[in-house]
């Protein structure tokens, strides 16, 4: 088996292929060619997997990321209004988007959820992977991190928990008619 890491965009495969995996990364691709190139690379009968995961707020979770909302107003980069904190096992299912292409047909969907502790320096490291931290001007992310330095040294484990949420999508490409 050979991987291969790269843009999808510029992925021009020799042969085709049994499987394209997107970790984290299919939103990024332009919905206007992402199921026909993903559709072209794969062999009869292979499969698109996608996996995409996000931030999760189970009940009785950690207060944490609704305390800190108020640091992230100040700075300019509060939550959009009506935004949803989704919940473990509700994730977006993207099934009627992946079929309506008429390339794939969906055979899998699942949910997974788990929760990791972080100290102040792992969340920021953490943070600082995401693509709406690392656009921060340096006064923002300094000031937002120094905050969640400042209040998880406050906390008697010194610790925040997150929850997070993945679902995987896999379809098998349809034949042509």
């Amino acid at each position: 088996m050979e991987v291969v890491q790269g843009r999808f965009e510029e992925w021009r495969p020799g042969e085709p292929v049994s499987c394209v995996f997107a970790a984290t990364a299919w939103h990024w691709i332009d919905p206007a060619v992402r199921y026909a190139r993903a559709w072209h690379a794969l062999r009869p009968g292979g499969h698109l997997a996608i996996w995409a995961q996000e931030h999760v707020f189970p009940d009785g979770g950690d207060p944490f990321f609704r305390e800190i909302q108020d640091v992230y107003d100040e700075i300019g980069e509060g939550l959009p209004a009506g935004m949803v904190w989704s919940r473990p096992g509700e994730l977006p299912d993207e099934t009627a988007g992946i079929e309506a292409s008429g390339l794939f047909e969906v055979v899998a969907v699942r949910q997974y959820d788990w929760e990791l502790v972080y100290t102040a320096e792992e969340y920021i490291g953490l943070l600082g992977t995401f693509s709406g931290h690392l656009t921060m001007a340096d006064w923002q992310r300094d000031r937002l991190f120094g905050e969640i330095r400042r209040r998880l040294a406050q906390r008697r484990d010194q610790s925040v928990r997150r929850g997070w949420g993945a679902v995987l999508h896999v379809a098998r490409r349809r034949e042509e008619s």
